[in-house]
């Protein structure tokens, strides 16, 4: 008899209708807001997809082998769910990230066995990823790189979009997605618009000054070479405090404990349901609420 590996639970995570949240209005519309539970993932978000798929895939092209040394820059999901695989499959994993991320996904992160390098907050991801760049080129590692490496959307274009596609039986019609190393949002627009042109694909980014963990508008010179702005049909932005607003809401009146980039797109995919008819409406629930307990979002 062979049992299932923690590999194997990553990916088929719950799609859940918003009961509470929708107002009367978009009742009456006939519209559906789902909310895709990637906190169920094993390292806790949906980051566990593409960094499987980079390792596994760089594997099999001889590029890296186990007791190789990884080096990745994070701001953190990406880096736990590095760190995740990077124990199961038995490689050594070099973390930078800017110091202002959650205790939570630091804590989160050395559990798994990576070495953490902090860099200072005023850098931001910019700083981190630099930094990362110079590692490699002195030898210290090798860098899979979320940011340019197509296995990275790869992974939902296999996985989250044709389960998004299967769990609403192809009735979906809007895919609202916060926008960050923006490897999810590439992946399953791609295989969405190959099922129907007319799904529309709807990137979130923070409003200007805003600061939300998992959601960038980056400069140009640092924008993730995946990145394709035709594959989206527009951006929307969405302020911290909404977000935050949001993810309070989200946990106390749905049961759906999250953070604050998932709570934006929430917010994105409200304002939509009160402008469509018949609609159904789907957004990422990117990680868990737990990753953000010492930062105040959650006041007892």
């Amino acid at each position: 008899m062979s049992y299932k590996t923690i590999e194997d639970t990553i990916g088929n995570t719950p799609l859940v209708q918003l009961q509470r949240i929708p107002d009367d209005d978009i009742a009456r519309r006939g519209t559906v807001i789902l909310g895709k539970l990637e906190g169920h993932n094993p390292a806790g978000s949906v980051k566990d997809r593409p960094a499987l798929s980079m390792i596994k895939h760089a594997e099999a092209r001889g590029h890296i082998k186990p007791g190789d040394t990884l080096i990745e820059s994070t701001s953190g999901n990406t880096g736990i769910a590095l760190a995740m695989v990077a124990a199961i499959r038995g490689y050594k994993m070099v973390l930078i990230t800017p110091e202002d991320i959650s205790v939570e996904r630091r804590q989160s992160m050395a559990a798994f066995g990576a070495q953490i390098i902090l860099t200072p907050a005023t850098g931001g991801m910019e700083y981190a990823r630099d930094l990362a760049e110079k590692k490699q080129r002195e030898g210290q590692g090798v860098i899979l790189d979320q940011f340019a490496n197509p296995d990275n959307p790869l992974a939902h274009y296999e996985t989250t979009g044709p389960e998004i596609w299967r769990d609403t039986a192809g009735r979906i019609t809007h895919f609202v997605s916060a926008m960050g190393t923006t490897g999810t949002i590439m992946g399953v627009s791609r295989f969405l618009k190959e099922q129907s042109r007319s799904v529309e694909i709807v990137g979130v980014q923070p409003e200007d000054g805003s600061r939300i963990p998992g959601i960038r508008r980056w400069p140009e010179s640092h924008t993730p070479r995946i990145f394709e702005r035709s594959r989206l049909d527009r951006i929307e932005t969405v302020s911290q405090a909404a977000s935050e607003a949001m993810v309070q809401r989200l946990a106390a009146e749905e049961g759906i404990f999250c953070g604050v980039s998932a709570a934006g797109a929430c917010e994105v995919a409200l304002r939509i349901a009160r402008q469509v008819d018949d609609a159904t409406i789907v957004f990422v629930v990117c990680d868990r609420g737990d990753r953000y307990l010492s930062t105040g979002l959650f006041p007892a």
